[in-house]
C-alpha cells in the first residue's frame, strides 16, 4: 500500500489550496478527483473575487496560495467595488475565463514537486484509535497517509432539482459521492442537508444588448496577487450587461410556484438555501412590493458563447424557465443553452471542527470548503488554503496557524463556522467582519505575508521584496512628517483649486494629508511635493495617515478582544461542574468546546453572565 503524508479528497478551489500547499511546503501529497478534467472548474458564476471575496482572494495571495494568481492569468474583466467608498469596503471582482482558469490550475498542479493527481472516488477513511490513516476507493483499494484534507465540494450525495424531478448527480452530471457521507455519520458526525443553485446559460447571439445597461472593466489595471504586473488589456475587457425582471416576469413565477422544486414541485427536499444568494422565486416572493429586480449578463469564457444570467438562479421546470428567460427585455428570443437547477447535497455541522480545520471527531482529518457548510469559490480556497497548511504543521509536530478575526477576514470566516455554525450555506460578507477597516485590500500582505513566509509558502525573493515594500512605507510616513509647507500665495492658490482651506500656519505634508480633499497625487501634479516612491506605497501611506484616528480607534478595540482570546479555556474542562450556568449556554458550551473565553463569548447563547460564571469557576480550579 503506498503512503502519501497528505492525502486531499476533491479537486475544486479548496482541493487545489491545499495539496499546492502542502506539496510547497514540502510534504509528498496526493490529490484524488472524480475527474482530473473537472479540476478547477467554476460551475457556478464566472467570476473570482466581489464585495469582501475579493479580500479573501487577496489573502491567500499573501499567504502564498494560488487563486489570486490564476485569476490575473484568465480574467476577462476587472472592476474595484465599492471604489466610491472608503477603502474598508474596497473589492476586487474579475470575470473569469471558465476555459482558462481551470487549465491554468491544472498545469499549475501538474507541475508543482511532491503532488501527485489520481482519479478515482474515495468512500471511506481508514481509521485507528480515532486516528484517520488514510483513505478507501470505491474500488476497495487503501491508500495510507499521516492526515486526510476533505474537500468534497457539492459532491456529497447530491442531488439536482429541477421542477418535480430529483436525480442522483453532482454539478453538470458528474458522479456523486454516495457512501462517504454515511460513513462519515458512522464515525459520528452529525451531517446536515445543504442546496444551493445556478441560472440559465444563454446564447449570447440570441440576445438583443441593445436593450441593456453596458457595464465596462476599470480603465485602472489592478491585480490580486501582489507580486505580478497586471496581464490583461486594460482596453479591451469583455463587457457585462444589466438587465431587469419585470411585472410580467414576476407574474409567470407566482403563477407557477408550485412548479419549482423548491416550493412544491418536490416534496422531500430537506437541503436550506444560501440566505444571501437567493433564488429568483425566493426575491419575489420575499421582496413582492419591489416593482424589478437587477440581473447581469456575464461572459463565461473567450472560447464559447454561453452567457451567464446573474441573479436568475432557479429549480422551475424548463419549459416555465423558457417563459421566465423570454420575459426580460432584450431575451425575447434568447436561446437557453443549459437550464437552471438547484442542488442539494451533504455537510458536516461546522461546530465539529477546530479553527485549525481538523475535526474534533477524528484526529489527523480536516475538512474544508462547502463540506464545512460555506458557498463561494473564495470561501472554499481559503479554508483549503488554511488546511493545507495545518495538515503540514500538525504532522511536523508545530502548532496550527490560526488567524484572528482582528487578522483577516479568513480568520472571521473560520473563526464563525466553529464558533457559530451554520444551518445555510454560509457566504462572506463586510458585515460580518467588525474589525473590517483593519481588514482591507490594500493591506493584505502587511497583515499576512510574515505568517506565509513563516509556514514556508512564500519564498526569500517574495519576501524581500516585501521587507522592501515595508521599509518604504515607514520611509514615506517619516519623510511627510519632515517637510512642511507655509502659507505661500503659491501654496495657498493650489490649496484653493484643490477646494481645501487655505494656511495661516506652516503644516507637515503628513498632516495636510488628513483633509479629505488632499491626495498625494494632486501634491505631485501641482508642484508642492516631489517623491521617489512606488504608486502601491503611496496609496498604502495616503490610507493610513487619513483614517489614521479610525485604525487606532479599531485597534484598540481589537486589542479589548485580544485579551479575552489570550484567556484558554482547559480542554478538559467538565462543564457540568461549572455551577449556575444556563442550561442553553452549558449545552453550547460542551458542544462547541471553545479554546478561549473570547470564542466562548461569541457563541450565540452564552451570555456576559454566563461568561462571568465561567471565568470565576476557570480562577478557582485552574489558577487562570
Amino acid at each position: 500500500m503506498k503512503e502519501y503524508e497528505i492525502i486531499v479528497v476533491g479537486g475544486g478551489h479548496a482541493g487545489c489550496e491545499a495539496a499546492l500547499a502542502s506539496a510547497r511546503i514540502g510534504h509528498s501529497t496526493l490529490l484524488i478527483t472524480g475527474n482530473i478534467k473537472n479540476i478547477a472548474t467554476m460551475p457556478c458564476n464566472p467570476s473570482i473575487g466581489g464585495s469582501a471575496k475579493g479580500i479573501i482572494v487577496r489573502e491567500i495571495d499573501a499567504l502564498g496560495g494560488e487563486m489570486g494568481i490564476n485569476a490575473d492569468k484568465t480574467l476577462i474583466q476587472m472592476k474595484m467595488l465599492n471604489s466610491s467608498k472608503g477603502p474598508s469596503v474596497h473589492s476586487l471582482r474579475a470575470q473569469a475565463d471558465k476555459i482558462t482558469y481551470p487549465q491554468e490550475m491544472l498545469k499549475t498542479l501538474n507541475q508543482q514537486e511532491n503532488l501527485e493527481l489520481r482519479e478515482g472516488m474515495v468512500e471511506d477513511l481508514i481509521v485507528k484509535e480515532n486516528t484517520v490513516k488514510g483513505v478507501i476507493l470505491a474500488n476497495g483499494e487503501k491508500i495510507s497517509s499521516s492526515a486526510v484534507i476533505l474537500t468534497t465540494g457539492t459532491y456529497l450525495k447530491s442531488d439536482i432539482l429541477r421542477g418535480s424531478t430529483r436525480t442522483r448527480s453532482g454539478p453538470h452530471g458528474e458522479a456523486p459521492s454516495l457512501h462517504l457521507s454515511d460513513n462519515l455519520k458512522k464515525y459520528g458526525f452529525e451531517i446536515l442537508r445543504l442546496k444551493t443553485g445556478t441560472p440559465p446559460r444563454i446564447e449570447r447571439s440570441s440576445i438583443d444588448f441593445s436593450k441593456a445597461k453596458r457595464e465596462d472593466g476599470d480603465k485602472t489595471p489592478y491585480t490580486f496577487s501582489h507580486d505580478i504586473s497586471p496581464l490583461y488589456d486594460v482596453e479591451n475587457q469583455e463587457p457585462c450587461y444589466l438587465v431587469y425582471t419585470n411585472q410580467n416576469t414576476h407574474k409567470i413565477i407566482l403563477d407557477n410556484l408550485s412548479k419549482s422544486s423548491m416550493y412544491g414541485g418536490l416534496n422531500d427536499i430537506k437541503g436550506v438555501g444560501p440566505r444571501y444568494c437567493p433564488s429568483i422565486e425566493d426575491k419575489i416572493t420575499r421582496f413582492r412590493d419591489k416593482e424589478r429586480h437587477q440581473l447581469f449578463l456575464e461572459p463565461e469564457s473567450l472560447s464559447y458563447d454561453d452567457i451567464y444570467l446573474q441573479g436568475f438562479s432557479t429549480s422551475m421546470p424548463t419549459e416555465i424557465q423558457e417563459e421566465m428567460v423570454h420575459s426580460l427585455e432584450g431575451l425575447e428570443h434568447a436561446k437557453i443553452l443549459r437550464y437552471a437547477y438547484a442542488i442539494e447535497y451533504d455537510a458536516i455541522y461546522p461546530t465539529q471542527i477546530y479553527a485549525s480545520l481538523e475535526t474534533k471527531i477524528l484526529k489527523n482529518l480536516f475538512t474544508a470548503g462547502q463540506i464545512n457548510g460555506t458557498s463561494g469559490y473564495e470561501e472554499a480556497a481559503c479554508q483549503g488554503l488554511i488546511a493545507g497548511i495545518n495538515a503540514s504543521l500538525k504532522i511536523e509536530g508545530k502548532n496550527p496557524l490560526i488567524l484572528k478575526r482582528n487578522e483577516a477576514y479568513i480568520g472571521v470566516l473560520i473563526d464563525d463556522l466553529v464558533t457559530k455554525g451554520t444551518m445555510e450555506p454560509y457566504r462572506m460578507l463586510t458585515s460580518r467582519a467588525e474589525y473590517r477597516l483593519l481588514l482591507r485590500h490594500d493591506n493584505a500582505d502587511l497583515r499576512l505575508r510574515d505568517y506565509g513566509h513563516k509556514v514556508g509558502l512564500i519564498k526569500e525573493e517574495k519576501y524581500n521584496r516585501f521587507l522592501e515594500k515595508k521599509k518604504n512605507i515607514e520611509l514615506l510616513k517619516e519623510e511627510l512628517k519632515q517637510k512642511k509647507l507655509t502659507p505661500t500665495e503659491e501654496v495657498n492658490n493650489v490649496l484653493q483649486k484643490l477646494n481645501s482651506p487655505s494656511l495661516k500656519d506652516g503644516i507637515t505634508i503628513y498632516d495636510l494629508l488628513k483633509r479629505n480633499e488632499i491626495t498625494l497625487s494632486s501634491l505631485i501634479e501641482n508642484h508642492l511635493l516631489t517623491l521617489d516612491y512606488s504608486k502601491e506605497v503611496m496609496n498604502e501611506v495616503e490610507i493610513q495617515v487619513k483614517y489614521e484616528g479610525y485604525i487606532k480607534k479599531v485597534e484598540r478595540e481589537a486589542e479589548k478582544m485580544l485579551k479575552n482570546e489570550s484567556k484558554q479555556i482547559p480542554k478538559d474542562i467538565d462543564y457540568q461542574k461549572v455551577t449556575n450556568l444556563a442550561s442553553e449556554a452549558r449545552q453550547k458550551l460542551e458542544r462547541i468546546r471553545p479554546t478561549s473565553i473570547g470564542q466562548a463569548s461569541r457563541i450565540s447563547g452564552v451570555n456576559p453572565a454566563d461568561i462571568s460564571i465561567l471565568m470565576i469557576y476557570l480562577r478557582k480550579n485552574y489558577n487562570e
